[in-house]
């Protein structure tokens, strides 16, 4: 038997006016999804213990089997085990995202942040500016590290953790009363923007019509995690598929197996269907029992505010990963079960993440539940099952337990 996770990341939405009050996820074209969806068990889990930040961290935590109250210990964290950083017990590490923020004023608190992503920069651009921070903003105790896309690494060595806002959670709005109280982090965030704004990159990316990376932004403060094997604790053997640093430093931290797949960046134009082969070659060639597929780009159109991009992103998947999976291992003669759902909501009307439970689909290939005609969040209501310990699913998906009411 092969297990499998395909993990929409920010999928969920509400209903939106100009869809006709349909979510993206009604409005998609998914045919994959509705065929399955007649023969899956669905419902709504919640992935985001009551109390608890919904991020992509706490909820990605959850969905692998982890309850976020006993492992989490922030999001940056678990984006240095994936690139190799070795924190000590006392280090704090932060994330650092560059982004856009407005040129025109004076105050650099006075700025309005426009893009937590600079234009999904490339990985290749960003290195080069995380290089001028590294020189521009050298101090003994901190350590920029470079990582994928706008999201970048900061260690302070026997540092603080500190409450700070993720710049997703602010678009559009003035940024001084969320600038980092601690006055070191925000001379070097000011100082930062004096770095990156006339950066002769940034000069060419503004001439092409991009969004200049013109500013640091500090958050996602915490230690270092220890998480218990997910071998051991599941007697499994798993692979993440997956172009995002915190999903790569889950596995990490978790034991299991980190799948390159060329072409996977984290933005809606990823390799879906490389993403799709790397997880049936890891179950059915490398030894595999568990792929957990992640897909950053539903999520960063949310971000984005872009209706008809998240209803792409989702079609993509469908098409290129969901179909092609289950394809791929009937034709191998594999049995599998596939879990499908989002980690959390990220409308569209609020381009940030929400901590609502979100629909999941499980699928048996080797027999039918009575399901729904659709996968949707308005068919997953209807069903009356819910799962209030979002950790507890993948034990359903195991068959461990059922954990369904």
């Amino acid at each position: 038997m092969k297990y499998v996770i395909v993990l929409c990341d920010g999928m969920a939405d509400e209903p939106i006016q100009e869809l006709g009050g349909r979510t993206p996820l009604e409005a998609a074209a998914t045919p994959n999804m509705d065929r399955f969806a007649k023969d899956s068990e669905i419902g709504m889990v919640r992935t985001v213990p009551e109390g608890m930040a919904p991020g992509s961290d706490t909820a990605n935590l959850s969905v692998i089997g982890y309850d976020p109250q006993k492992y989490y210990t922030g999001r940056s964290p678990l984006e240095a085990l994936s690139i190799g950083v070795d924190m000590e017990p006392a280090d704090v590490s932060f994330r650092c995202n560059i982004v856009t923020l407005t040129e025109d004023e004076e105050a650099y608190e006075e700025r309005i942040i426009i893009d937590h992503s600079s234009d999904e920069i490339s990985t290749e651009d960003a290195a080069v500016l995380v290089e001028a921070l590294k020189e521009g903003l050298k101090k003994d105790g901190y350590e920029f590290y470079v990582g994928t896309s706008y999201r970048h690494l900061m260690i302070w060595k026997n540092g603080e953790i500190l409450e700070l806002t993720p710049p997703h959670d602010i678009l559009t709005r003035r940024i001084g009363e969320y600038l980092p109280k601690d006055n070191v982090l925000r001379e070097m965030m000011e100082k930062s923007y004096e770095i990156l704004s006339n950066h002769p990159l940034n000069l060419m990316r503004k001439k092409k019509g991009l969004n200049p990376a013109n500013s640091a932004w500090f958050w996602g403060a915490g230690t270092r995690p220890m998480l218990t094997s997910f071998e051991e604790k599941n007697k499994k053997k798993g692979a993440m598929i997956s172009a995002v640093d915190l999903l790569k430093g889950i596995a990490v931290g978790a034991g299991m197996q980190n799948v390159y797949v060329e072409g996977a960046n984290g933005g809606l134009h990823t390799n879906y269907a490389g993403k799709a082969q790397a997880a049936v070659d890891a179950l059915t060639k490398g030894g595999c029992d568990f792929a957990y597929i992640h897909i950053e780009a539903p999520d960063e159109m949310g971000h984005q505010g872009n209706v008809q991009n998240k209803i792409k992103s989702i079609e993509n998947i469908d098409s290129y990963i969901i179909g092609p999976v289950a394809e791929s291992l009937k034709n191998a003669g594999e049995d599998f079960r596939m879990l499908v759902l989002p980690d959390h909501p990220t409308p569209i009307s609020v381009r940030t993440h929400t901590g609502e439970p979100v629909p999941y689909m499980l699928y048996d290939s080797r027999k039918a539940e009575n399901g729904m005609e659709t996968y949707d969040e308005k068919a997953a209501s209807k069903t009356g099952i819910r799962v209030e310990e979002g950790y507890t699913l993948i034990d359903h998906l195991f068959e461990n337990r059922r954990t369904t009411c």
